[in-house]
């Protein structure tokens, strides 16, 4: 695909460029960028390529599996309104490779992007995330992973994760264990390179049901009874009908 393509649309024209080289492929042909912040520019200029000038495009992403946490889904869109083909092929997606790597159950999981870099709302994504039941995936850098895994030493301390770094590179490697354990290998030796965490589900008895009077009454002290349902159902995976019955018991019980 990558041979018979007559544009290359990719996050760094260096990088693409020195990836076909690898494979010896021919570098004659058109390189386009495409990233988050030209995406919406560039989407009239390769539609029009395809449909105008009969070109083949072919769009790879820097690392990894295209769209996944990275820009392309605004092209896919448009390619369908103008009734352009699209296809996908089988490569490298950290994602899955990390969830294949892990140990940790994979029949059903959630991919939750990446993890803020400050720490209120790295806080704030865990607190919403640790009764989810389900395997959850996000991606880290090395930097911030020793912070990440404070938060989660404090959160869900008897949960079993794994950190697998420089997926299908030369210093692959995955550490798994409890937050604390794998915490303190990581002050031993400090993580390089690309990041994926990935969390096992929680214990029957470690789900936690949120205290909904406490949510409910900080939450109504802010917004309207039908804004505060949906934010605290949304939020906390709640039937928004118990949220509702319990935001009125709450109301009645004020008048």
């Amino acid at each position: 695909t990558l041979s018979e393509a007559d544009v290359i649309a990719c996050e760094d024209t260096r990088i693409s460029k020195k990836l076909l080289s690898l494979l010896g492929i021919s570098l004659n042909k058109t390189f386009l960028t495409l990233h988050d912040h030209n995406e919406s520019e560039r989407l009239q200029q390769i539609i029009s390529l395809i449909t105008e000038e009969g070109k083949s495009v072919a769009l790879i992403s820097d690392a990894g599996s295209p769209l996944i946490s990275d820009p392309g889904y605004k092209l896919i869109r448009e390619c369908r309104r103008h009734g352009v083909a699209v296809t996908t092929l089988p490569g490298c997606c950290a994602l899955i490779c990390a969830l294949q790597l892990s140990g940790l159950p994979t029949n059903r999981f959630m991919f939750a992007g990446f993890i803020p870099n400050k720490d209120k709302p790295r806080l704030d994504l865990f607190t919403e995330l640790k009764n989810i039941n389900t395997t959850l995936v996000l991606y880290e850098t090395a930097i911030r992973l020793e912070k990440t895994l404070a938060v989660l030493e404090k959160l869900m301390p008897q949960r079993e994760i794994a950190v697998i770094r420089e997926i299908s590179k030369l210093y692959e490697e995955c550490i798994s264990g409890l937050p604390g354990d794998v915490r303190r290998k990581f002050a031993e030796k400090p993580a390089k390179g690309e990041i994926v965490l990935v969390i096992a589900p929680p214990h029957a008895d470690e789900q936690e049901k949120p205290d909904l009077e406490k949510l409910l009454t900080d939450e109504l002290s802010r917004c309207t009874l039908k804004e505060a349902v949906k934010n605290i159902a949304e939020k906390y995976h709640l039937k928004r009908n118990d949220v509702y019955e319990k935001a009125l018991e709450l109301k009645n019980n004020a008048l």
